[in-house]
């Protein structure tokens, strides 16, 4: 997952591949709270992880549930219709409206001494619909700060049972959720009605919480959407085990990628038409615009069909959700788009019609909007702008503006504060550069090179994980190359270079912050003895080991990025690097750092000596006949010889800053 400030998504040509989506969010929090209100064991498949999921995990172990958690499988035992605990308890339930308002509702009618409260956005979410329709039912529910909102303290209810229960349907479908998930547990003698007050927005979701609370035992009658009828007497029954499908509303921004990208098209895995998620009727919202699809039991393939895509007027009550990403599709459509009938934006995350309207602006668009509607016009050839995309720290919002990125005009794209996907999809990016493919020169690099000891290695590390880019220790990769060329059995001599080149041009290794990985071994260590210095040098000798590795270094520019340091990154292997840096400090500061290395890992040495050893080393390199250490013509100079690596960092960032569109 990137936590970067910001990330950086280069002009992107087209995309082709498959793609495995997480669970549902919506599955997976109702799942988890069912499963915990259940008597029994549940066994839950293919669970989301997320930031959702891992605040209704949180909660459920503080009343006492038992969860054991094995990667995507977790075991819940469940609490009876019992509380366990009946001491003072807080939870925090983030900014997890599928956690926060059916936990509300489960926990009123059981009782307690409960405090509910979020980050600041979810004290801005309405929940007093439902709070008005619990209080009806006797539950004891105060307000600690604004009415109608959280933070909520939840005692002991006083249930009575002698009207129905009357909730709001216009303002969110999660309160009716929450009710129908509730109210089971308090249906022992007499049944419980829930009369829907207004239009019912979202029915999907509705469908898809009558869809699972049959499988746990509750069979809910239903009269054309105004009318619920939870029956006398019904209990929470463990399906013993029960799979999540995957994430139908993630599935739209790949739905939408294979409708805009040029390429052989995306196939989703985990999700398809026959899903009980109401978000794969995007499908149909696609499919008029032009999107050519076809799906199996549980995948759907996407490629493009007309092209420009086409304009559509929708009602999205169906798929409130999903409609974001049409809002996006529609900049790349022939005529204006409008989305109706989403007053429900408004009171998600963030406002989501603002928020659209406001980012669509800043790429280039025109954009109209109402109280429940947006209107988007198409952005043509040339008009596109490069825009910084504020996300409002709502997971929708960053993914849908990725698809931004594909513009005809070429133009980059920036995703503030990405890790805000980890609400419902903690690897959308690691999956979309999985699938999406760039021109090579639009996939920036940026070379830091100096001397030995200049301190290059950390801060190419660092600057590449503040930008979220791949990293490239170039001097490693003869010293991985003679590690891997041992154990292959290989010895470093002319008579086995042919092999040793063969062995590099594949090399499975890759760089994570400072460690180095060869395959599934960490070979930081092993790589950086005295003797794998000197086994690197006799394999740096071997024209064809260096033609091999020459290959091996290009192959680590991908997307988003790339930082690169070594001693010809901008001279000799990117020489088009847009940024170029090169390090220096004084041969008696390198001498000194390289002691005090060498001292805390108990190797005896002497100041003089090593100073002399890199004046002799420097010397070597400037003068090496092939690829000479030198700085490139337009590398910036940067000395950090009385430099702490924090202001290293700052002085490259600020130069990569400079040469950004944004």
């Amino acid at each position: 997952m990137f936590s970067t400030a910001f990330l950086d998504l280069p002009a992107l040509q087209g995309a082709s591949g498959t793609v495995t989506l997480p669970g549902s969010k919506s599955i997976s929090n109702r799942v988890l709270l069912l499963s915990a209100l259940c008597q029994g064991t549940t066994v839950v498949h293919d669970l989301l992880d997320s930031d959702d999921t891992r605040v209704m995990l949180a909660a459920l172990r503080q009343l006492g549930c038992g969860v054991e958690v094995e990667g995507t499988t977790v075991t819940i035992t469940g609490l009876g219709g019992q509380l366990k605990h009946h001491d003072a308890i807080e939870f925090f339930m983030g900014n997890a409206g599928t956690a926060m308002r059916p936990l509300t509702a489960a926990l009123a009618v059981l009782g307690g001494d409960f405090t509910l409260k979020g980050v600041p956005r979810m004290h801005e979410r309405p929940i007093g619909d439902l709070v008005d329709a619990l209080r009806l039912l006797g539950c004891a529910i105060d307000y600690l700060g604004n009415d109608g909102f959280p933070p909520l303290h939840i005692g002991q209810p006083l249930l009575k049972v002698d009207a129905p229960i009357q909730v709001r349907g216009d303002v969110s479908s999660q309160f009716l959720t929450a009710l129908l998930m509730a109210l089971p547990l308090a249906a022992k003698t007499q049944d419980i009605v829930i009369e829907v007050v207004g239009e019912l927005i979202s029915k999907p979701y509705i469908d898809i919480t009558l869809n699972l609370l049959a499988r746990y035992g509750i069979a809910v009658k239903r009269d054309d959407w105004q009318r619920f009828t939870i029956p006398a007497g019904c209990s929470y029954q463990s399906p013993g085990t029960i799979h999540v499908e995957a994430d139908a509303s993630s599935a739209s921004y790949f739905i939408a990628l294979g409708a805009i990208a040029k390429g052989d098209g995306i196939r989703i895995q985990g999700v398809g038409a026959d899903s009980i998620q109401g978000d794969i009727r995007f499908m149909d919202a696609a499919t008029q615009m032009g999107a050519k699809i076809t799906s199996g039991p549980n995948w759907l393939e996407i490629n493009r069909g007309a092209w420009p895509l086409k304009g559509i007027t929708l009602d999205c009550n169906h798929i409130p959700d999903a409609a974001m990403t049409l809002a996006v599709m529609a900049l790349y459509a022939d005529s204006p788009t409008t989305l109706r009938n989403i007053a429900s934006w408004r009171v998600k995350e963030t406002d989501r019609i603002v928020a659209m309207a406001t980012e669509c602006r800043k790429l280039g668009a025109t954009v109209e909007e109402g109280p429940d509607w947006i209107t988007v016009h198409p952005l043509p050839k040339g008009n596109w702008k490069a825009a910084s995309i504020h996300t409002y720290d709502d997971h929708r919002v960053a993914m849908c503006f990725s698809l931004a990125a594909f513009n005809a005009t070429q133009v980059p794209v920036r995703i503030e504060d990405p890790k805000c996907v980890a609400k419902t999809f903690p690897d959308y990016f690691e999956a979309l550069f999985s699938v999406s493919r760039a021109n090579t020169q639009d996939i920036p690099v940026i070379c830091i090179d100096g001397p030995t000891a200049s301190g290059k290695g950390t801060l190419a590390s660092r600057v590449a994980q503040a930008l979220g880019y791949h990293y490239l220790d170039s001097g490693a990769l003869y010293r991985v190359t003679a590690y891997a060329a041992l154990h292959a059995g290989l010895t470093l001599e002319a008579a086995d270079e042919a092999g040793i080149a063969d062995l590099a041009r594949t090399l499975p290794v890759r760089f994570e912050g400072e460690a180095v990985w060869l395959g599934t071994e960490d070979v930081s260590d092993a790589i950086r003895t005295e003797q794998a210095g000197m086994n690197a040098s006799k394999v740096s000798v071997f024209p064809a080991v260096r033609t091999a590795l020459v290959a091996l270094q290009h192959s680590f520019q991908r997307l988003p990025g790339l930082l690169a340091d070594g001693r010809d990154m901008g001279t000799v292997i990117f020489p088009h690097a847009p940024l170029k840096v090169f390090l220096t400090a004084s041969a008696a500061q390198r001498a000194e750092r390289r002691h005090k290395q060498l001292i805390s890992k108990g190797i005896s040495t002497t100041l003089d000596s090593l100073r002399a050893d890199l004046e002799a080393r420097d010397a070597r390199d400037s003068s090496r006949s092939v690829a000479p250490l030198k700085a490139a013509q337009d590398a910036y100079q940067l000395d950090n010889s009385s430099l702490s690596i924090e202001a290293s960092v700052d002085h490259v960032l600020a130069w990569w800053q400079a040469k950004q569109p944004f």
